[in-house]
């Protein structure tokens, strides 16, 4: 029988294993122990396989299988860079997760209903596409997961980087050069940014690191009530979201305030490079009939 590296959902189980005794580990230890455990018997050429990109190919689906678990809710990421496995994962680890299993969840349909409309579903469906439909999709699946990784970044990071990761933001969006505040004294005001470059107009920002929190309505009046004379113009950053008190705070204030959730947030930071990078360009070629006209 031929040997072939696993699919990614097939390093569900394997992971879910390596973690069950509920420590905390980097997730670069992990995909050493799933391969070496589990895969280490495999033919070289196997193991030795590199994606487009130049990625570890088996390493590549087993942590395609670790996203897949964090959006099912069977593992958890308790700090930068660490995985540990949730009670959900403890009690699934003798059940053999399936695909169906880990789709089924509300937790993951309801992530990816959004932003996936149009995903793939079922094997009839992969047979109408055409390979660019493929292509689109599989793009658009790895948008969605660099975006959550992102989100999940922001929420651990220091509470003060996050405030100068939002001016660098906004600084890559075109507004000026942005003035941090003293973390000791800023009266509720993390950074102030020029909208213009000879620094006219300012624009006051506040930035609210929170896990799960909402931001609420006494948040946005107090971010009002810190705004000087000096401008009119706000604009208030969380990682999560804003109740519906603090909504209608910000659209019946006098001044002008813009809310960013953590959802547009990271639309944006993806829009504009900003905390990631990119790895790979692919070239798509085609005929090119101008070429043959005069044959």
């Amino acid at each position: 029988m031929k040997q072939e590296l696993p699919k990614f959902h097939e390093t569900f189980n394997p992971i879910l294993d390596i973690l069950s005794n509920r420590e905390i580990i980097h997730h670069r230890e992990l995909l050493k122990k799933v391969a070496d455990k589990y895969y280490s018997k495999l033919p070289h050429e196997l193991l030795e396989q590199k994606t487009k990109s130049g990625d570890n190919l088996l390493f590549n689906r087993i942590a395609w299988g670790k996203s897949y678990l964090k959006k099912g809710g069977f593992i958890t990421y308790p700090e930068r860079g660490m995985v540990q496995i949730t009670e959900k994962g403890v009690n699934s680890v003798k059940n053999r997760l399936q695909l169906k299993d880990i789709v089924e969840e509300s937790g993951f349909l309801d992530f990816y209903r959004e932003e996936n409309k149009k995903g793939i579903t079922n094997e009839t469906e992969i047979k109408n596409s055409t390979p660019q439909d493929l292509i689109d999709r599989g793009f658009n699946e790895i948008e969605i997961q660099v975006k959550n990784d992102l989100l999940d970044k922001l929420k651990i990071i220091d509470p003060y980087y996050f405030e100068k990761v939002i001016l660098i933001l906004l600084k890559r969006m075109g507004y000026g050069d942005f003035t941090e505040t003293s973390k000791s004294n800023d009266g509720g005001i993390d950074g102030i940014i020029n909208e213009d470059k000879l620094g006219l107009e300012k624009i006051y920002i506040q930035a609210k690191r929170y896990g799960d929190n909402k931001v609420r309505e006494k948040d946005i009046r107090n971010f009002i009530g810190a705004m000087s004379g000096d401008t009119n113009k706000g604009v208030f950053v969380t990682t999560t979201d804003f109740d519906q008190g603090a909504t209608k705070k910000a659209h019946d204030a006098h001044h002008t305030i813009i809310l960013i959730n953590g959802k547009k947030l990271v639309d944006l930071m993806h829009q504009y490079n900003v905390g990631i990078q990119i790895k790979e360009t692919y070239e798509v070629k085609e005929l090119d009939e101008d070429f043959f006209e005069n044959e």
